[in-house]
């Protein structure tokens, strides 16, 4: 047999017969199906036939287990076949994910090598920027092997096509009921601080920030509340709020939705519906204040409708202290 067999790296060692019968004779005795005495007679079938295919070439250690597999499929031990190779897949994954944690990923990120660095605008070059990427890069290893089809695995790395988000196995973007939030108030996880229904304007923001804030971590996309002016408008009579005070409150609700809290130093990406004037589905139900329904409906409060579209665009279109263009919440 050949003096010499090439590493996974590229090395090249002393070619050492029994590492293969160390192997498969772990594999038989997981199995219960063999013992080292048989374990050393299919060696032979392996170095007999790896002679045979490779004659005086230099294998490699992925080809001398190719021959393990091929030895242990036409023997009767088809259990250990089996092992073996469910073994030997495992341990491809396992190297796989190692060496996607290696120093190169720190490089590639600081030298800005890696197109993905870029794929998300929303992101900033940054130390969370680095920790993103080397916990998605070892993410996408894990989806590809344990979660996608072999198809699709090699459609995507053959670049057939492109998974965006490949990171983030989650739903992408989401549409939550602010009637609800109002209802209940910011609650629901266990062991962590909750919140009573809003009983006031800035409250109710303050509440929608912090559930976007919280809710980012648990999809790919976008965090959303429809009906946003329409379920907010009767906070302002109840709060008895002039038209400057409301401005404020939004300032305040802009300006904060817009800090970057999200993985890799990104802001939450964010969306609210405006409706304008108050949709036929809400117009005759009673609004909501402190989580219970009072005397008046929705329809009832256009006027301050009307003030809080008018103060949030404005602030919208005022930009941040530079004048430079807020990038969310996208109004709809």
């Amino acid at each position: 047999m050949h003096a010499k067999i090439k590493k996974r790296d590229g090395r090249l060692l002393k070619f050492n017969a029994e590492k293969i019968t160390s192997a498969i004779a772990k594999a038989g005795a997981a199995t219960g199906e063999f013992d080292n005495a048989v374990a050393k007679t299919l060696t032979i079938r392996v170095l007999n036939l790896a002679e045979k295919i490779f004659d005086s070439r230099i294998t490699t250690v992925e080809e001398i287990q190719d021959i393990v597999e091929e030895v242990l499929l036409s023997s009767s031990y088809r259990k250990t076949a089996k092992a073996y190779i469910i073994y030997r897949e495992q341990h491809a994954r396992l190297r796989e994910i190692t060496n996607k944690m290696e120093v190169d990923l720190v490089d590639q990120y600081l030298g800005k090598m890696d197109w993905k660095i870029h794929e998300n605008s929303n992101m900033d070059y940054s130390l969370q920027g680095l920790n993103n990427y080397i916990s998605s890069e070892v993410s996408k290893v894990y989806w590809l092997n344990e979660i996608y089809s072999p198809e699709i695995r090699r459609a995507h790395t053959e670049g057939d096509f492109h998974i965006h988000d490949l990171s983030l196995l989650s739903v992408y973007c989401v549409g939550w009921d602010l009637f609800d939030l109002l209802m209940e108030g910011f609650r629901g996880v266990s062991g962590k601080v909750e919140s009573k229904p809003a009983r006031h304007l800035r409250s109710a923001l303050g509440q929608v920030v912090n559930f976007f804030y919280t809710l980012q971590g648990e999809a790919a996309g976008a965090q959303a509340f429809s009906n946003f002016d329409t379920l907010l408008a009767p906070f302002i009579r109840y709060d008895k709020l002039s038209y400057q005070e409301i401005r404020q409150a939004l300032q305040e609700f802009i300006f904060n939705i817009n800090v970057p809290t999200r993985v890799g130093f990104q802001t939450p990406f964010t969306n609210v519906t405006l409706d304008i004037t108050v949709p036929r589905y809400y117009a005759d139900r009673n609004v909501i204040v402190g989580g219970k329904p009072q005397k008046e409906t929705y329809a009832e409060f256009q006027e301050e409708m009307n003030l809080f579209n008018k103060a949030f665009l404005e602030v919208m279109s005022d930009g941040d202290a530079k004048g430079r263009v807020f990038t969310f919440p996208i109004p709809t």
